[in-house]
């Protein structure tokens, strides 16, 4: 069941995604060669606690820390660790998240780490467009489809692919709620938009094919045939005035 959320509870969730956007500013400006993954991951947390927010992603389903780090052809859910070190060419993927006051934010954006390959700063900024794509047609009356469809046409135009086994989601009072949101799909299809739904959308486009493979630590996500990944997300409102971005600091 969809929870459709009042302009009081859009707030809360506001208020959480902007915890998010600072932190992930936070970890922005601490990546170059050399700094580890663990490092991000602490920076993180400390900012989310300072504001008063807990991190989510920590203990969720098991999950050990607070940010996802996912480098080169790791897709989603990658582990900090003090031994996975930034090098100059990397991309890598922060996911992260806040609870605050009973209510989630939740978004993603990737970085290039240094001097990058063009094919690498095209995939990021693909991504990163396709999201945008994909925000620009959630008004009330569109469909499910329409978003998933904004993606996967934008990406594959540019020949990459939209991962399937992974997908955007509600959120509110629990960080993954109904309705589940592809980002791949047919225009006019699925569940209709409304206002007051709160949507958290986040394309993951690989370089190659959109297969993909879990590592034995049973979170880390690879591209299956080795190919570069990004991942881009931010919340949205849906309103009667248009999408509205939570996780974006105004």
């Amino acid at each position: 069941m969809v929870h459709i959320k009042s302009h009081d509870e859009i707030e809360r969730i506001f208020e959480a995604s902007i915890i998010v956007a600072e932190a992930h500013d936070v970890v922005q400006r601490m990546i170059e060669p050399g700094i580890s993954t663990e490092e991000l991951d602490a920076a993180a947390e400390s900012h989310i606690r300072k504001r008063g927010a807990t991190p989510n992603f920590k203990g969720y389903q098991g999950f050990p820390a607070t940010i996802c780090a996912s480098i080169n052809d790791q897709v989603v859910h990658g582990i900090p660790s003090k031994k996975s070190i930034l090098k100059e060419g990397d991309i890598i993927g922060v996911d992260m998240g806040a609870l605050f006051n009973g209510w989630h934010g939740d978004s993603a954006r990737t970085h290039e780490v240094g001097k990058c390959s063009k094919l690498a700063i095209k995939l990021s900024k693909i991504t990163r467009d396709s999201l945008y794509k994909a925000i620009d047609v959630m008004i009330p009356g569109k469909r499910l489809g329409d978003i998933g469809y904004a993606v996967q046409s934008y990406v594959e135009s540019h020949g990459f692919s939209s991962v399937r086994q992974f997908v955007g989601h509600g959120i509110g009072q629990a960080l993954h709620e109904d309705p589940q949101v592809p980002n791949y799909g047919k225009a006019g299809t699925g569940l209709r938009l409304q206002e007051g739904m709160v949507l958290a959308i986040e394309p993951m486009i690989n370089a190659g094919h959109y297969d993909v493979k879990v590592l034995d630590d049973g979170w880390t996500v690879l591209t299956a045939d080795g190919s570069l990944s990004a991942h881009w997300e931010h919340v949205i409102a849906i309103t009667s005035n248009g999408p509205r971005i939570l996780t974006e600091i105004p």
